[in-house]
């Protein structure tokens, strides 16, 4: 049973060595119609994983190396695909070597990679077949990059920009549908971070910050389903902050919490946040009495 498994072991190295010998060859060869050849053997291989025909790798799998060999062959593939390129750019031969590199680029989750190759070319082959697909693929490695909604959201914001765009190149494209359900669910993150945002705010007192952040959240996101939240606390940190304003400011942040208030209770009747203002109001109202009688 050893024996028999040190020589698998050993054939399976030779293969190996063997492969990696004639892959080689081809890499220092003059032979570009071998080394395309191989580089799309490569590239098949490399592609095998997929689960459809746009799908992304389940970072799960990826993180297990799952997929490492496959990467692997990708990643032989652009080497390949790269010298046919910069050998013939202007052939269809370098237009499909380009497409390729981005796309294994994609494949193996190197998403800043793929998204410069996919990215620029529908510029350099801007009739090809594949460039409705290499501007999808482009904005999906910026959906991907998109991080957690704590962090930055340039890169959401990019996605769907990208997208955007993609559904106004293509507004027929079989792809609009996706890209649609995608948008909404980054505009979700988007709002998430926001809302978020204007709780932070309110939970450190910075009323002034909270109120700022939650005008713009409501702007931002005016059918929001936290959008009573947002307003109660707009109101709630509006009162404070003229509450513990200077007096050259109080008037004036008391009228706007009156008014901001009032704008409340009628676009939501019967919240349940209506009572604390109603009382925070009655105060406010007192107050504003006060410096008009010059007290």
């Amino acid at each position: 049973m050893r024996s028999s498994l040190i020589l698998f072991s050993f054939s399976l190295f030779v293969l190996i060595f063997s492969a990696c010998s004639d892959y080689n060859k081809v890499v220092k060869s003059d032979n570009y119609d071998e080394k395309l050849k191989v580089a799309n053997e490569y590239f098949d291989k490399g592609s095998e994983p997929q689960i459809g025909k746009f799908s992304k790798k389940p970072k799960t799998n990826r993180a297990t190396g799952a997929y490492k060999l496959n990467d692997n062959y990708l990643l032989h593939s652009v080497t390949l695909y790269e010298q046919i390129y910069q050998r013939m750019p202007k052939t269809g031969e370098g237009e499909l070597a380009y497409f390729r590199i981005g796309k294994a680029y994609y494949l193996s989750g190197d998403y800043y990679m793929a998204g410069y190759y996919l990215g620029s070319f529908a510029q350099r082959y801007p009739v090809s077949v594949k460039a409705q697909e290499a501007m999808f693929l482009s904005a999906m490695c910026s959906v991907n990059n998109s991080p957690e909604f704590t962090l930055d959201q340039n890169e959401t914001d990019l996605a769907i920009n990208n997208l955007q765009q993609f559904i106004d190149k293509y507004p027929q494209s079989e792809l609009v549908d996706s890209c649609n359900h995608i948008m909404d669910r980054l505009r979700s993150k988007l709002e998430k971070k926001d809302f978020e945002t204007v709780k932070l705010y309110d939970k450190t007192e910075n009323y002034r910050s909270a109120v700022t952040a939650a005008i713009t959240f409501m702007e931002d996101h005016p059918r929001s389903k936290n959008k009573e939240i947002a307003y109660y606390l707009l109101v709630k940190n509006s009162y404070l902050l003229s509450k513990n304003s200077i007096d050259t400011k109080k008037k004036e942040r008391i009228e706007q919490t009156i008014e901001r208030y009032h704008n409340f209770v009628t676009e939501f009747p019967g919240s349940i946040y209506e009572k604390e203002l109603s009382d925070d109001n009655e105060l406010m109202k007192k107050e504003l009495e006060n410096i008009n009688s010059g007290k």
